[in-house]
């Protein structure tokens, strides 16, 4: 089965990540999320993996936070997800995923229980 990484290659915690899987034998898919972002049908299934809610994956101290105004507490989910889509800088990384299953690489061994 396929492993996937959505990795930031200027992210020190997603490099991390990336090695940690390669020391444990693992060769991930590569996803450059910043150059291709996932679809809002892509982010909803790995928010439902994750089991958060999606402010709970948004990055709070991005620019983009604050000048698109979403520290609303009224956007909704389908809101916060679409601002993700289009400003993929807001979302949290790495984000492993395995058989069905994802990890955020914070720290980065997280992701060995999806292993």
């Amino acid at each position: 089965m396929t492993t996937t990484i959505f990795h930031n290659p200027r992210c020190s915690k997603s490099r991390q990540t990336l090695e940690l899987l390669n020391e444990n034998g693992v060769s991930p898919q590569i996803v450059k999320y910043l150059e291709n972002p996932p679809t809002i049908e892509e982010l909803k299934e790995i928010l439902d993996m994750l089991g958060i809610a999606p402010r709970e994956l948004m990055r709070k101290s991005e620019a983009e936070y604050k000048a698109q105004g979403l520290a609303d507490e009224n956007l909704s989910d389908e809101e916060l997800i679409a601002a993700m889509v289009k400003t993929p800088r807001l979302i949290e990384r790495p984000i492993v995923i395995k058989n069905g299953r994802a990890a955020l690489g914070r720290p980065p061994v997280s992701v060995l229980e999806i292993l």
